[in-house]
């Protein structure tokens, strides 16, 4: 019997376009003060928790947030960047505050609105994603890195798209139902991949995030 692998899958902390409702996909954005500091109270959060490699999506945002988990293991530990965590790519959305998106591209706004899963993107510097490719990618990636760290944890540090991709897949939801669950920066998101399947654990940890553990972080971090 092939042993299970548990994931960790992290969400990056703030930056200054999530702050303002700005789409980011491809776009490399860093991390905002917020944000490091998000990163830096979960790298604490899981200093405990011995993890057997951490792999990021290799956008900066994701890098920032998974080397302030890697500075708090015991030892040096190397991040792995692999591309396929990227976000999904929205093409010519990507850059735009979402109240404009609707007003620049109303027929491709309103199939993404929709959740038409194959709709692609009026393409801009980079060509879009339709949804359907998006969660195949992220499966794969998933997967792959799973089956590399058999009977191990791992902490896979992605984007709020990937994400939405792991819940769907782990309870077995459409892709063309409505987004009604939350997905949080720096949240914690615990799976397990038992062969093919992949499990739920928990959803949206989020308790390093209050007040009292960014105070913690403040008084750490010169």
């Amino acid at each position: 019997m092939s042993k299970s692998t548990e994931i960790l899958l992290i969400r990056h902390g703030e930056t200054s376009w999530n702050a303002v409702k700005r789409l980011q996909g491809h776009s490399d954005i860093a991390l905002n003060d917020q944000g490091q500091a998000q990163a830096d109270a979960l790298g604490l959060a899981l200093r405990d928790e011995p993890l057997a490699a951490i792999i990021s999506s290799d956008l900066q945002r994701a890098r920032q947030t998974a080397q302030a988990v890697a500075r708090q293991q015991a030892g040096p530990m190397e991040v792995i960047c692999d591309s396929g965590l990227r976000e999904r790519c929205y093409g010519a959305f990507e850059g735009l505050y979402y109240s404009d998106i609707s007003q620049r591209y109303p027929a491709a706004f309103a199939a993404w609105q929709a959740r038409d899963i194959d709709a692609v993107f009026p393409p801009g510097e980079r060509q879009g994603e339709s949804f359907r490719a998006f969660h195949a990618r992220i499966a794969a990636a998933m997967l792959h890195w799973a089956r590399r760290y058999p009977g191990q944890k791992i902490a896979l540090v992605a984007h709020g798209g990937v994400l939405e991709c792991a819940y769907r897949a782990a309870l077995a939801l459409p892709l063309s139902t409505p987004r009604d669950f939350p997905i949080l920066n720096a949240s914690i998101n615990r799976f397990r991949l038992e062969g093919d399947a992949l499990r739920l654990l928990s959803w949206g940890e989020v308790a390093h995030l209050d007040a009292a553990a960014l105070d913690e972080v403040d008084q750490r971090v010169p």
